[in-house]
């Protein structure tokens, strides 16, 4: 039981709070049932059970907020049988369990005034400044009084694929549309939120006073399409009709353009669903249905790996194609080595293959289990010798030689894709030609394929009028900005977005970005350490600042007009406490005051300037110190009097 508990936690933190998958959906089904029965059967049940703990605690730098009730989870089932049992005489609404993230908006006075995410169940992040973003949510309704309701953050499947395609580096593609859309509604930036397409699907309706909803799930649903929130589909079942409509939401999977991975169930009757309570785990009066999955018998033909700019080299099944789900499936993904030996996968054993959720090929088991064989001592690319790194619990091959061809390839597509220099005509195939010819070695010897004309002009689908296309988008490309460039290096973690931040808060300043410590860069909104410290280690190795300057000299920057704030706060210090009301949370003011020169601080010192405080006579602990040392306690009013004033 121990053994499982662990599991389990492990993996449903990595799913929630670090958007990795470390073992299958199916899987986690599989363990958790295993460990309930042997709770029901000895009577025992630990602390950090999964089957009594709702989630787990959120780490993140966004602000953090207590739910008012709690967001359980849903006792599930796969037996149609066991939705009939649940059904009884009551009737019922059935809808989708999208697979993104669960969202609390609150609304005041017509306006949309918090959205919180379900985080552990208990305590969730407060997401407003991006859920003003999302595509479909209203911004300010009809309804005057307080709504609380609930639904599902989510990003389509086409959005998904597009967002993906435009991400050259295979290893920073994402592994799924929830994990796309988790990273998207928890960014520290909207605008990065706004580029991704997110919607909300209303799926509960916790608080509206004054309305009458005839104690009826339906009709409160249906107030909130009158409000104008799109709300999942729904329709009412009873236990007679009940399995006529999981057939139709079936019907409906391989159309759909979002995720879900089942549905829901939730009793009509509002006041007789609540008068059943809860467990300490889930409601009463809602239980979801999981699909069962279409499993097909095939034989594993091969195990192959595929190389990636990072020196990752992936393990991909191929087997036996078989139909599932309406398509013909003959590769799986099998993400690392950890997996593999799991699974003591090895050619020729007779496996058993479903789609996730109906879309995602997977290997549910291994029949034969004759062990995995004949891990690769040598890099498919470059035959230069692999590694196995122990890397986030799991074991994962690499190739260790840092002049691997593959590496280079992935690398150069990044710095000639669209985003970044924009050099149209090398493709992936004509770069890994011209690297293995020779032709390129260095980023700036893309400027210079002219002294390879006559040998470039005699390659197999090149002649003269293909080389002067490609010289010649190879000249436009030279006039580019500093951001683009930044991003085009290939850096861990850095987007174009994050290179703008960067780029800006150094005023374009390339020496001064080259000096850069961590500490500077983890002052910069929405940078965080993570990114600081891939940005310091890339520019610490001389070999990279050379590639980098070589690179520049090839270039032609505009310069930039950087925007000159006053900073009237230069050498203010601030300390921030209470609720705010001109601002979403108090990050907002903090970031205004430091755009303006300031400082925020978490104490009241000797060195505090002010103390903004909208309850000034409060005897908080912080007005109390304040007082104390003669600190100026200021409202949220008098602050934003200063900011005009300047």
């Amino acid at each position: 039981m121990l053994e499982l508990v662990k599991l389990l936690n492990d993996a449903g933190r990595a799913y929630y709070q670090e958007s990795r998958e470390i073992m299958s959906n199916r899987e986690y089904d599989k363990l958790y049932d295993e460990l309930d029965e042997l709770e029901k059967e000895l009577g025992i049940t630990f602390a950090n059970s999964p089957t009594v703990n709702v989630g787990y605690e959120v780490l993140s730098e966004l602000p953090k907020e207590r739910h008012e009730s709690p967001m359980l989870s849903l006792d599930k089932t796969k037996e149609i049988d066991e939705l009939k049992r649940f059904l009884g005489e009551q009737k019922a609404l059935m809808s989708w369990k999208l697979d993104g993230l669960t969202i609390v908006l609150t609304y005041r006075e017509g306006q949309l005034f918090k959205a919180v995410t379900r985080g552990n169940g208990e305590v969730g992040e407060v997401i407003t400044n991006n859920a003003r973003v999302f595509k479909n949510i209203p911004l300010k309704i009809a309804y005057q009084g307080e709504l609380i309701l609930r639904g599902e953050a989510v990003i389509s499947y086409r959005e998904f694929e597009r967002i993906n395609s435009e991400i050259e580096d295979a290893d920073a593609k994402y592994k799924n549309p929830r994990n796309l859309c988790s990273g998207s509604v928890r960014q520290l930036n909207n605008e990065i939120t706004a580029k991704r397409n997110v919607r909300f699907y209303a799926f509960s309706l916790v608080q509206a006073e004054g309305v009458d909803f005839r104690n009826s799930r339906c009709c409160q649903m249906n107030w909130l399409m009158e409000q104008g929130f799109e709300v999942v589909e729904f329709h009412e079942v009873t236990a007679q009709t009940v399995e006529a409509e999981v057939i139709k939401f079936s019907e409906k999977i391989p159309q759909n353009d979002f995720p879900s991975d089942g549905l829901v169930l939730i009793y009509d009757d509002i006041a007789y669903g609540q008068s059943l309570g809860r467990t300490s785990k889930f409601p009463r009066d809602s239980y979801a249905f999981k699909w069962a999955d279409e499993v097909r018998k095939t034989t594993l033909m091969e195990i192959e790996w595929s190389p990636s700019r990072t020196g990752l080299i992936n393990p991909v099944a191929i087997f036996e194609p078989v139909e599932l789900e309406g398509t013909t499936v003959s590769r799986a993904s099998v993400h690392n080595i950890s997996i593999m030996e799991e699974l003591e996968l090895g050619i020729g054993d007779k496996i058993e293959v479903y789609k996730a959720n109906m879309i995602i090929p997977q290997i549910a088991q291994n029949l034969t289990r004759s062990g995995v064989k004949d891990i690769p001592k040598q890099c498919p690319v470059c035959q230069g010798d692999t590694e196995i790194k122990q890397v986030a619990n799991a074991k994962a091959l690499y190739c260790t030689n840092p002049e691997c061809q593959a590496k280079h390839v992935k690398s150069f597509a990044l710095l000639v894709s669209r985003d970044a220099l924009n050099v149209e005509g090398l493709s992936e195939a004509t770069l890994e030609k011209f690297i293995s010819k020779g032709y390129i070695r260095e980023f700036a010897d893309i400027f210079h394929l002219d002294r390879y004309q006559e040998e470039i002009q005699s390659l197999e689908g090149f002649g003269e009028k293909s080389y002067r296309n490609l010289t010649a988008n190879a000249e436009k490309a030279r006039t580019t900005t500093l951001p683009r460039v930044i991003y085009a290096l290939g850096i861990a973690n850095i987007g174009l977005a994050n290179a703008k931040v960067i780029c800006k808060e150094f005023q374009y300043d390339v020496e001064a970005m080259l000096h850069a410590t961590e500490e500077e860069l983890n002052e910069i909104p929405g940078v965080g350490g993570v990114i600081a410290k891939a940005f310091v280690d890339y520019f610490s190795s001389r070999q990279h600042v050379k590639q980098f300057l070589d690179l520049l000299n090839e270039l032609v920057l505009p310069k930039e007009t950087v925007e000159e704030t006053k900073q009237i706060f230069a050498g203010i210090n601030f300390v921030i406490t209470g609720s705010v009301t001109h601002f979403s949370n108090r990050g907002e003011v903090k970031e205004l005051i430091e755009s303006l020169g300031g400082k925020v601080t978490g104490s009241v010192t000797s060195k505090t300037n002010y103390l903004i405080n909208n309850d000034v006579t409060s005897a908080s602990s912080k007005n109390k110190k304040a007082n104390e040392l003669g600190i100026p306690i200021i409202s949220e009013e008098s602050f934003l009097e200063m900011v005009r004033e300047g």
